[in-house]
């Protein structure tokens, strides 16, 4: 068995999280034998999102299935903040919370398109490996060639191999909630049930 001293780090607003974040996470632990935990970080409720949810209610929702799995955690080092962190800051936090380890950050060929534009893009670019989930119809390679930033440190930047696609965005889910639909499959049954308990989403 390959030694795991990799953690990746998976931030988002999981506004609420979804079975598809879920799945995703566990692809990654499924693909990297290197990667022995996938940790979530929910943005700071200051972090400029419309219908972004208080901190505590995102926070608990993603406790609630990261209890569960002995290789999933959810950090609170962002909504600790008196603003919201830029990546390049949570990923320097989180490394002090675990010097011998190497970094992954997931994120989708979406950002990955706007990376070179981040706070400190070349540092993050260059300290951290980056695992990157193609979405609709972008092709990474092409992303990474059309770049100059990312193509000379494309050695850093890996895909994730057939990774969980779904349709189905948190903002559908809030306004399905909102419109009195059942989104009931479409969410962890603890996260489900957490939101009709607190009545989260019904207005926005």
């Amino acid at each position: 068995m390959k030694e795991q001293n990799n953690i990746a780090i998976f931030g988002g607003a999981f506004n609420p999280p979804l079975n598809s974040h879920f799945s995703i996470a566990q692809q990654v632990l499924n693909q990297y034998e290197g990667i022995e935990k996938v940790i979530f970080v929910p943005v700071n409720s200051k972090y400029e999102k419309q219908g972004l949810i208080e901190n505590k209610h995102r926070y608990q929702m993603l406790k609630l299935v990261t209890d569960k799995n002995p290789n999933f955690e959810v950090s609170d080092i962002d909504m600790h903040q008196n603003r919201s962190l830029y990546t390049i800051e949570v990923l320097e936090q989180m490394q002090k919370q675990f010097p011998k380890k190497q970094l992954w950050f997931l994120m989708g060929s979406d950002n990955l398109k706007e990376l070179f534009t981040w706070n400190r893009a070349e540092e993050l670019i260059s300290n951290y490996k980056i695992l990157v989930m193609e979405r609709d119809d972008d092709k990474i390679e092409n992303i990474i060639e059309q770049n100059p930033l990312l193509k000379a440190h494309q050695q850093n930047i890996e895909k994730l191999e057939q990774s969980i696609r779904s349709n189905y965005r948190s903002s559908f889910i809030r306004e399905q909630i909102k419109n009195n639909k059942s989104v009931r499959y479409l969410l962890p049954d603890e996260v489900y049930e957490y939101i009709i308990e607190n009545k989260l989403y019904k207005c926005f």
